[in-house]
């Protein structure tokens, strides 16, 4: 109880001290340490998306009788390195942040509202145990939640992020540009696919955050409390780190093939109804890649998302809690 009460003066110190509103001081908390944790790893995102849209160019190039056989798809890139260091020799350094503004734009939604309404879930709505305890089944929940709602609301600005990465190897293969920048995408999509063209591939989008976040979330939460109650570890870096690890394993593995199937989707051409010409829903984009390619092309890039993750959630966990405790909020 004592760790409860504790926890219960540092909002209500963090409360009277940063705003009056604390559910929008959370949000940019989460917000802006979701920035710091996207600059800091954004370049390996990009090159998680390259490997996992080759394969769809390779099988194109095959069935457009480019060579046949598996010579008429050889894939430009092979390994996480090689694909880094061909992006950087063929289009520049700069180019590994290519797309990262609205990266940034989705995890200011994204970020911002998973983690206010998870905490909101986890304090009000399911409630913890009488030994201030959250249940596992109920942070599985909160998590899952938490996730696909803020995915949902993010979900135009991942649609954007997604296609302003694919624009360089688009011109390497001397493809004319699709978009030339934030603004130009949403107006192209919206006058192509209505304002719902926005929205192209959110059920994959939620699928995903929801599987990424249960592993996320929950996992960080759940071995955070778990190491402070059966540890003699504190409530500092150290604990922290630990949990951020255990989540960003966890996360990784929930949701990279959701996140191959979303990633296909949104970045497949489009009618003039912004109905897809390749996939006609998730589950047939899950169907044609594990018939043309095998169950194990859903983790196509598993590493490099792992990679990803790892560091992404390390920086975002400890940014995220050290700017709490700094700022008096208490500790998540």
């Amino acid at each position: 109880m004592k760790m409860g009460q504790k926890e219960e003066g540092g909002l209500r110190t963090g409360e009277k001290g940063i705003s009056k509103w604390p559910r929008v001081s959370k949000f940019v908390l989460s917000a802006c340490a979701a920035v710091v944790a996207e600059m800091v790893t954004f370049p390996l995102d990009l090159t998680k998306t390259r490997l996992q849209i080759q394969g769809e160019v390779a099988a194109g190039q095959a069935a457009g009788g480019g060579g046949g056989g598996r010579g008429g798809g050889q894939l430009p890139y092979r390994g996480m390195m090689h694909t880094a260091l061909g992006i950087v020799r063929e289009e520049g350094p700069f180019k590994l942040w290519q797309g990262v503004t609205p990266a940034l734009y989705r995890h200011i939604v994204y970020s911002g509202v998973r983690m206010v309404t998870y905490e909101q879930l986890r304090e009000s709505v399911l409630g913890r145990s009488a030994d201030n305890s959250f249940s596992l089944w109920k942070a599985v929940l909160g998590g899952m939640l938490a996730g696909a709602l803020g995915q949902f609301m993010a979900s135009p600005t991942d649609l954007v992020k997604v296609q302003m990465q694919m624009e360089g190897r688009r011109r390497l293969e001397g493809k004319p540009p699709r978009v030339r920048g934030v603004y130009h995408a949403l107006v192209k999509t919206v006058s192509e696919g209505g304002v719902r063209g926005l929205w192209a591939g959110w059920v994959p989008n939620v699928q995903r955050a929801a599987l990424v976040n249960m592993g996320d979330l929950t996992t960080y939460d759940t071995v955070k409390h778990f190491l402070l109650r059966n540890s003699s570890l504190q409530d500092n870096a150290v604990c922290h780190s630990l949990a951020s690890t255990c989540s960003g394993l966890v996360a990784a593995t929930m949701g990279t093939p959701a996140d191959v199937i979303k990633t296909r989707i949104m970045n497949q051409p489009r009618d003039m109804m912004g109905r897809g010409l390749l996939y006609r829903s998730s589950t047939d984009c899950l169907l044609q890649a594990v018939r043309g390619e095998g169950f194990l092309s859903l983790y196509k890039g598993f590493l490099p998302t792992w990679m990803r993750m790892a560091p992404w959630s390390l920086t975002f966990w400890l940014t995220f809690e050290q700017t709490r405790k700094a700022l008096g909020v208490g500790s998540f």
